[in-house]
């Protein structure tokens, strides 16, 4: 079962697999396309885009960028369920995890603030997942890789139904620490 992030909107459910199956690598970053980050929001991709334009000083390079015509054919192919089209008239853009932010600042709204949430939960997962895969690699004892994926284990099964209040809330207690 995924992990989900409840919004106020007639329970719709965001589930971070959605959020995670959008991501992909692109100059060494990880990036979501604008017509995917729109379809999360629930809007239409010019909408995102006319955030951008209308905020432009939020928005520097590393931000949010525009993709080359085999950045683009790459992240087609990478990403089989994406929005992305190549007959749009305009570039196709990407957010790096720091525009995704920004953006959550310009975007406002219930669905605005769910799917921020599951955008944040999603990276930090990432990235945790990343850090334990080092640590799991660079272990050369057999024994202990065994012992450190065992919690890894414990961890995925715990939050398979981690609600939107209890995510809220652990964030909470994050900052405030």
């Amino acid at each position: 079962m995924d992990d989900l992030v409840k919004t106020n909107e007639t329970s719709g459910l965001i589930p971070f697999k959605e959020v995670e199956d959008k991501i992909a690598i692109i100059r060494n970053q990880e990036v979501i396309a604008d017509a995917d980050v729109a379809a999360l929001y629930g809007v239409e991709t010019r909408e995102v885009n006319q955030a951008v334009r209308n905020n432009i000083d939020k928005f520097p390079e590393h931000y949010v960028f525009e993709l080359t015509k085999s950045e683009l054919f790459d992240l087609k192919s990478k990403i089989l369920i994406s929005k992305v089209s190549d007959n749009n008239r305009k570039p196709t853009k990407v957010f790096t995890e720091r525009g995704l932010y920004m953006l959550a600042t310009v975007l406002k709204g219930e669905r605005a603030r769910a799917v921020t949430f599951a955008i944040i939960e999603t990276f930090a997962k990432v990235r945790e997942l990343k850090r334990q895969l080092l640590e799991l690699h660079q272990e050369t004892d057999k024994e202990k890789q065994k012992t450190k994926m065992q919690p890894m284990e414990q961890r995925k099964q715990k939050h398979a139904c981690m609600s939107f209040a209890e995510s809220r809330q652990r964030s909470t207690r994050s900052t405030l620490r």
